[in-house]
């Protein structure tokens, strides 16, 4: 299979879960609204809460989740050949990876910034807080 036909089938699959797949997360699962408040505007304090453009945020957000892709891709890719590492990528990247971080950013703001270790230990106990830190 020609490796630009992959590059444009990846794009489109990344395209519609960003326009289909995230639509409905947002609407049905998670009830995001635009009149919500981030604890960077309700607790604003110069230092740890601090309103940010969204180019910047996104962009520290992208980073931080960037990291497994590069590092499980080519490893699936060497055990199991092209089409596996191909799938993980990108339907692991919509449904997986983009289901997950959102969900975390939702619970986070949702409970005035906290952080999703401490939000384990409330909801599920001190070990699991600790399991989920390390």
């Amino acid at each position: 299979m020609n490796s630009l036909l992959l590059v444009f089938i990846g794009l489109a699959m990344m395209v519609s879960g960003y326009l289909l797949y995230s639509r409905f997360l947002a609407s049905k699962v998670y009830q995001l609204s635009d009149n919500f408040s981030t604890p960077s505007h309700t607790m604003e304090d110069g230092v740890d809460y601090v309103p940010t453009n969204k180019y910047v945020l996104w962009g520290h957000h992208f980073t931080s989740v960037a990291g497994a892709a590069p590092i499980i891709g080519p490893a699936v890719a060497v055990i199991w050949g092209w089409l596996p590492a191909f799938l993980w990528v990108t339907l692991g990247t919509v449904f997986f990876a983009g289901m997950h971080d959102l969900g975390a950013l939702w619970a986070s703001q949702r409970h005035r910034g906290q952080s999703i270790g401490t939000l384990s230990g409330r909801y599920i106990g001190a070990a699991g807080a600790r399991s989920s830190s390390s």
